[in-house]
């Protein structure tokens, strides 16, 4: 029989223990990387990048550039997304319960989404609500969903979607352009406390125009070997002290 009382290092902690949360934790990112190695790369340039400020470093991401040696998403990064999708489906789950028809995949079972560009302009949403409750909005509807830290979504909370998320609310102009929809819900996770924050995203014609344009500029330079120019004058800029092309972006001329 099992000592279940037997007061091993391995159980109580200590060294042994330490050792075995370091070999587990190093076993799991491994294999998430190697899961995320194993899967097809995007060969198309995504709505969810589009509003990426530096059109250089979504070149890259669009010719499928290798990052900067070390720059790549390590194990705690890929936890982190998948994460984001067991909060998304728990917030499937609660608006639906609240009387939102949220649809979140085709009859086929694929995602929604579009197409532009002889495919090399794409994106796909993680829903549509085609009704529910009267909150001020005429179905259907737009969903997307992000879950954010604590800081991330206080400042969400603070200063609104355009401003505090740029990123995002590019991608959601977008999906408004090319799906033909009037208006996005918003929602966001507070990955901390499990707050809600929801905000109504009207489409604006003229925004959504200025990103589908800047998407067909990318598209061309790299249909002619080019790169668009640098986001800033000097490698010190915060945007590229973050990117993980720098050091290829910055050895190369202009």
């Amino acid at each position: 029989m099992v000592d279940l009382n037997h007061e091993s290092g391995f159980i109580y902690g200590g060294a042994p223990a330490d050792s075995a949360a370091t070999r587990i934790n190093g076993l799991i990112d491994a294999a998430l990387v190697t899961e995320r190695v194993s899967q097809p790369p995007r060969d198309y340039l995504g709505a969810s990048r589009i509003g990426e400020p530096c059109a250089r470093r979504l070149a890259f991401e669009y010719t499928r550039t290798p990052p900067d040696q070390g720059r790549e998403f390590d194990g705690h990064m890929l936890r982190i997304f998948k994460a984001g999708h067991v909060f998304e489906a728990l917030s499937i789950r609660w608006l639906r319960a609240a009387g939102f028809d949220l649809r979140t995949e085709r009859k086929d079972g694929g995602q929604f989404g579009f197409s532009a560009a002889g495919g090399r302009l794409r994106g796909h949403i993680d829903g549509v609500i085609i009704g529910g409750p009267d909150i001020g909005v005429a179905w259907p509807a737009l969903w997307e969903h992000k879950a954010l830290n604590a800081k991330s979504w206080t400042d969400l909370v603070k200063r609104g979607l355009e401003v505090s998320k740029p990123i995002y609310f590019a991608q959601v102009q977008l999906y408004m352009a090319y799906l033909d929809v009037a208006v996005t819900l918003f929602t966001a996770l507070n990955k901390d406390t499990q707050e809600l924050f929801h905000e109504i995203a009207p489409f604006d014609p003229v925004k959504a125009q200025a990103l589908s344009d800047k998407a067909v500029s990318i598209l061309r330079a790299a249909d002619a070997g080019e790169l668009p120019p640098r986001i800033a004058a000097a490698c010190d800029f915060y945007l590229c002290r973050l990117c993980p092309f720098a050091k290829r972006c910055w050895e190369r001329t202009p």
